[in-house]
């Protein structure tokens, strides 16, 4: 039988405060889940939790954590797990910076490397024991269609999220076995904070007005709109769920078909 129904599940959720984050969060709440968010900013996660259903009985938390400070990445979950199982892992952290490749100093990757994999690994590695003895467990990483082909300008980027895939496919296949699912949501140009840097800096380099660049952008997507946040969390919130039992170590693109591969 088809359920969605995530009562009785914990999810944490990484860079909640905002975008697709924060719109898995509230996907994720609305089916019952109890959702504790993970950022940086006391102030915004305050906000954030304040906008996740509560009808289902559940007291969603938060917890403050820099990603680009993987010891206190750590601490922080690793205090959280000592009393709480996580059923549900949303990794998700805000995108590098724009650039060529050609461009691109070692300490950017470096720094990369550390916000996505290395945080995720960690984060994942702290929960998954939970998941074990609960029977159940998924792991759903925010990441890019440029695992798919990569996009231009977006050197570090495309290097840390292809990085990212191959480690979740593994991570996949090796947890498989105990009902811990493994996947990667793929958004394609989504109408988030990232987007906006994004077309701001095309504009900027190529002398076209924002709503140019944006009008160039959207034609390249069969829907000819970008996406929504809470249409990206439509898949997370999917994942997550019991009835995605069987979906394991996939690649999903949610992009309005903009993505050229099969």
């Amino acid at each position: 039988m088809l359920s969605l129904d995530l009562s009785g599940k914990t999810a944490l959720i990484g860079g909640s405060t905002q975008g697709i984050g924060l719109a898995s969060a509230q996907a994720l709440a609305s089916l019952g889940a109890r959702c504790v968010l993970i950022s940086r900013n006391e102030e915004k996660l305050k906000e954030a939790v304040k906008t996740l259903y509560t009808k289902a009985g559940q007291q969603h938390t938060y917890l403050i954590a820099d990603y680009a400070n993987t010891d206190q990445v750590r601490e922080v979950v690793e205090g959280f797990v000592a009393t709480n199982t996580i059923h549900i892992l949303i990794n998700n952290s805000g995108g590098p910076a724009g650039g060529p490749i050609t461009k691109a100093r070692p300490e950017e990757f470096i720094n990369a490397f550390q916000q996505h994999l290395i945080c995720n690994h960690i984060i994942t590695m702290l929960v998954t024991e939970g998941m074990k003895q609960a029977g159940y467990g998924r792991v759903i990483n925010i990441i890019s269609t440029s695992v798919k082909i990569p996009l231009k300008d977006l050197g570090v980027s495309n290097t840390i999220r292809g990085a990212v895939a191959s480690w979740a496919k593994t991570m996949a296949n090796e947890l498989g076995q105990f009902g811990i699912t493994v996947n990667n949501v793929l958004p394609g140009a989504t109408s988030t904070e990232r987007l906006s840097a994004i077309i701001n800096n095309k504009s900027a380099k190529t002398g076209k007005t924002k709503e140019e660049t944006e009008q160039e952008m959207m034609a390249e997507v069969p829907a000819r709109r970008f996406g929504k946040p809470e249409e990206i969390a439509a898949m997370v919130a999917f994942l997550a769920s019991p009835a995605a039992a069987y979906v394991n170590g996939a690649s999903i693109p949610v992009d309005g078909g903009r993505t050229g591969s099969i």
